[in-house]
């Protein structure tokens, strides 16, 4: 009834301002994965709260976008509301333009808040709506500021420093790199506004924005000045002097778009047209600036983590190996004594992580699915969701934390009891597709698409696939989904380097009956170089037991089965000091050779 009612509390003011149709993106005014709640416009609007989706209301229809880890979550969310699941790359799917040019007969003007999409998703947008007839596209309207009435602010939290003992260098000289690579495309500076960017040049941290440690600003880098947009309250004394000492000048966050218009004298200016929203795009004064639309060298930049920031993995992975340990020793006598659910699962596991050292926060909330809820790919328990955990099957468990010299993703499957042998064959599928991509060895240079498939050909043999990513890069305490490079069926072109993190994550799902996915972070390495070049090779920074109980020894090649155990005496050498004496032998039995 809420969805319904500021659904129609929209269409009032739609119709008011004579638009047919309003788009709802999941980013906020810096193209975000994870916003602050002042930009959870989308899911206000439809209810659905996952991190990656776009709402369309029309004048008599809404529909939602968005990927396969969120079809089941997101139809029950939208139960009960107008608004009609669209899945993402399912056949017979439209797009976003088609499916308002249907609603729209081809006539009539979308609203879109400029400030919340990036230029590219907008210009794409213009570009199929044109293909559609005479519909036309608005910015300059957010209907949300009328009728979302307890609308949260932006937040206003303090920034801290990220000591150079975790980032191993410094921002005069990351700030130096990246008016090289500008000075490569003859670019006389370029805005940043992606905030993990932005916290990585700067070797600065924020609690702005859930479970990701960023604060809410753009960056301004010309040839002789660099100027910070950030509200000043934000900035402690502390900060205030690095700045002053690191040379960079601090502006009102507001003033970006003023300053774009009138003060950045510069003949050129690089602006990434996924990362920069539309909005700001437009307040560059074209007759004396010319806009480089080009992506952002700083991704590619951070991505390869410093020898400071390697050693900040290998601790915290230690750290939260140990966490990890505790946590399962645990499990199954709790469970087996009764009373545990999904939610009491999360609340252990996130405390056992607090007491470790440097600990700082989640880095996203953590998935507990049993049964049938781990086919929910990214499912979270809710009081109304939430089950009891009983001494049998599965549950999937898909968590991580920030602490100060790191970022860990890590998700175990874990056997509870008795198990059917369909859920033992398809473990053993997603554990040998796991193996065989830490297996790899690749030229420097090949891209995560081109490796793909090392996961997925055993389910493959077997009819079988997930329609998620296989890996993705980790952030050194930063965001726990850092790009540009991936490991996914889709085309990914960005190479992959010595010195990149990557997670392994394959998975496989029935829905109403379980989910398998086990995943480590890995550090792409060097492996040998030869006539034919450099080759490098993935090794696991994730520190925990796989379960071995689900595993169907018979489906496993001897080459899976060695990696198998020399991981697991790789986690027993480096936890057991670490551990008490139950912990230890608790430890010594899960990584007993098969």
């Amino acid at each position: 009834m809420i969805i319904n009612e500021r659904v129609a509390a929209l269409r009032e003011v739609m119709k008011r301002e004579n638009l047919g149709a309003f788009v709802f993106p999941s980013t906020d005014a810096h193209n975000s994965e994870y916003v602050a709640d002042h930009w959870k416009g989308r899911e206000w609007i439809s209810g659905f709260d996952g991190s990656a989706g776009v709402a369309v209301v029309t004048m008599q229809g809404a529909a939602l976008w968005t990927d396969s880890r969120y079809f089941l979550a997101a139809e029950k969310q939208l139960g009960g509301t107008e608004f009609q699941l669209m899945k993402l790359k399912m056949p017979g799917t439209p797009t976003v333009a088609e499916w308002i040019a249907r609603q729209l007969d081809g006539n009539g003007e979308v609203g879109v808040d400029g400030t919340v999409n990036s230029y590219s998703f907008v210009e794409n947008l213009i570009s199929d709506l044109r293909h559609h007839g005479g519909i036309t596209v608005r910015l300059n309207f957010d209907p949300l500021k009328s009728i979302w009435k307890d609308r949260p602010s932006i937040p206003n939290n303090k920034v801290a420093i990220q000591p150079l003992e975790y980032t191993g260098e410094d921002t005069e000289s990351k700030i130096t790199r990246i008016k090289t690579e500008l000075r490569k495309i003859h670019c006389d500076g370029m805005l940043v506004s992606a905030l993990d960017d932005i916290a990585w040049i700067l070797n600065l941290r924020g609690t702005d924005v859930h479970c990701n440690p960023v604060f809410v600003s753009y960056l301004l880098i010309e040839e002789s000045n660099t100027t910070l947009f950030i509200n000043k309250e934000k900035i402690t004394g502390e900060v205030k002097e690095y700045l002053a000492n690191q040379e960079i000048s601090v502006q009102e966050y507001d003033n970006v778009s003023t300053y774009l218009k009138r003060k950045y004298f510069a003949y050129n200016i690089l602006l990434d047209p996924d990362e920069t929203n539309s909005y700001l795009v437009t307040q560059v004064d074209k007759d004396k600036t010319n806009v480089v639309f080009a992506t952002s060298p700083v991704p590619k930049m951070k991505a390869v983590k410093s020898s400071a920031e390697i050693n900040g993995f290998h601790n915290a992975m230690l750290r939260d190996g140990v966490a990890m340990v505790k946590f399962l020793k645990w499990l199954k006598p709790a469970v087996e004594a009764g009373g545990e659910t999904e939610i009491s699962l999360d609340r252990k596991l996130t405390g056992l992580r607090a007491e470790q050292k440097l600990f700082k926060d989640i880095s996203f909330d953590t998935i507990v699915g049993y049964e049938q809820h781990g086919a929910i790919v990214h499912y979270e328990a809710t009081e109304e969701t939430d089950i009891p955990i009983q001494p049998s099957g599965l549950v999937l468990i898909d968590s991580g934390a920030q602490y100060q010299d790191g970022t860990t993703d890590i998700t175990r499957t874990i056997a509870l009891g008795p198990l059917t042998e369909e859920q033992k064959k398809v473990y053993t599928l997603v554990l040998k597709g796991h193996i065989q991509l830490e297996l790899a060895k690749f030229p420097d240079g090949a891209c995560g698409t081109q490796l793909d498939s090392l996961a997925r050909e055993a389910m493959w043999r077997e009819g079988m696939n997930f329609l998620h990513g296989t890996g993705h890069g980790v952030g050194s305490y930063l965001c726990v989904h850092e790009g540009p490079h991936q490991i996914r069926m889709e085309y990914m072109s960005t190479p992959l380097h010595e010195g990149m993190t990557v997670t392994d994550e394959p998975g496989l799902y029935l829905t109403g009956k379980f989910g398998v996915r086990i995943e480590n972070t890995l550090l792409i390495r060097k492996y040998l170089d030869t006539e034919f070049g450099q080759f490098l090779q993935m090794e696991p920074l994730t520190l925990c037991p796989i379960d071995t109980l689900p595993v169907v020894k018979s489906m496993l090649s001897e080459e899976e089965k060695n990696w198998l155990n020399m991981y697991h005496k790789m986690v027993c050498d480096k936890l057991l000091p670490y551990l008490d004496d139950s912990e230890k032998r608790w430890l010594i039995d899960a990584t007993e050779e098969i």
